[in-house]
């Protein structure tokens, strides 16, 4: 029984307009289906249909989707998340477009999370035969793929326990008030599988995003695309810079509606016996911009 990694994304956009300049244009991501009020997305080198799908009306976060690897890991989540206290729902073949059944989970921090095993297979831009490294005709930044998402909760050792006991995640890194086994957790960065996380978790309000991530191949591409969001004026919030938290290579900025995005690349590769990295409080700066060591108001307090 396994979570396989995050399948997509709902985000709520102000102005679908304006949304789609920012996701297809400046960041690249290829428009896959379009009604009213909805554009689904997806990244070049994703396989499935789509793995953002912004609906117009308001802002914030919908729900996340992740993928699990047989339908039959559907009744086991379904039954942990019940007895962890969730409220869980059965979700219909096509209820989300072009996605299998499944189940929805109403996390303690108050998130929607849906778990399914199939989405209608589209596959990449080069191909699965001798394909090429790369399409040749990238718009904008090209994000490749979507990466992780990170949540805001109340009590965040609640919500570790509950990615671990419900889904089998596993801790790579945290920032906890003391190196005891009862300290207190103000974030934590969770992994399904071998990267550095899959999801993360920050103390805050209930139900809130704190941003959702696309993955890039180095450094280079981390530049190359905050010379981009230069270009087209695109509400950058931190970066590029590097975290000390996961090693990754960062730029944290804003689509038209206030959500907030990040562009990340590298970060270390994690097994489930690798031992769990700690930071302290008193380096949280350093932890989050390592070569800055300081952190923005902004950069704690802009929720969607």
């Amino acid at each position: 029984m396994a979570v396989m990694r995050l399948g997509y994304v709902h985000a709520r956009v102000t102005d679908l307009s304006d949304a789609r300049s920012h996701y297809v244009d400046t960041l690249g991501l290829y428009p896959v289906q379009e009604e009213p009020g909805r554009l689904l997305l997806k990244g070049w080198d994703e396989w499935d249909h789509h793995s953002v799908v912004l609906d117009e009306g308001g802002v914030g976060l919908g729900r996340l989707g992740y993928k699990v690897e047989d339908p039959s890991d559907l009744d086991g989540f379904e039954k942990r998340a019940q007895q962890f206290g969730c409220r869980v729902e059965r979700m219909s073949k096509g209820e989300n477009p072009e996605v299998s059944d499944g189940i929805r989970i109403f996390t303690p921090s108050e998130h929607v999370l849906e778990l399914y095993h199939d989405m209608t297979l589209v596959g990449t831009e080069v191909g699965t035969v001798n394909p090429e490294v790369f399409p040749r005709h990238l718009v904008g930044v090209g994000v490749p793929n979507i990466d992780h998402a990170l949540i805001t909760a109340e009590d965040v050792n609640l919500m570790d326990r509950f990615f671990a006991e419900v889904l089998d995640f596993y801790t790579t890194e945290r920032v906890a008030t003391s190196l005891d086994d009862d300290a207190e957790y103000i974030g934590t960065w969770m992994s399904a599988g071998q990267k550095v996380h899959d999801i993360a978790v920050i103390k805050g309000p209930q139900g809130k995003l704190h941003h959702f991530a696309f993955e890039l191949g180095d450094w280079a591409d981390v530049l190359h695309a905050g010379d981009l969001f230069a270009m087209d004026d695109v509400s950058v919030d931190v970066g590029p810079t590097h975290h000390g938290i996961t090693r990754g290579k960062t730029i944290y900025f804003f689509d038209p509606s206030g959500n907030r995005n990040e562009v990340f690349a590298g970060g270390y590769r994690s097994y489930p016996d690798r031992p769990c990295v700690t930071w302290t409080p008193d380096q949280l700066a350093k932890g989050i911009f390592y070569v800055g060591r300081e952190l923005n108001e902004r950069f704690t307090s802009v929720l969607t």
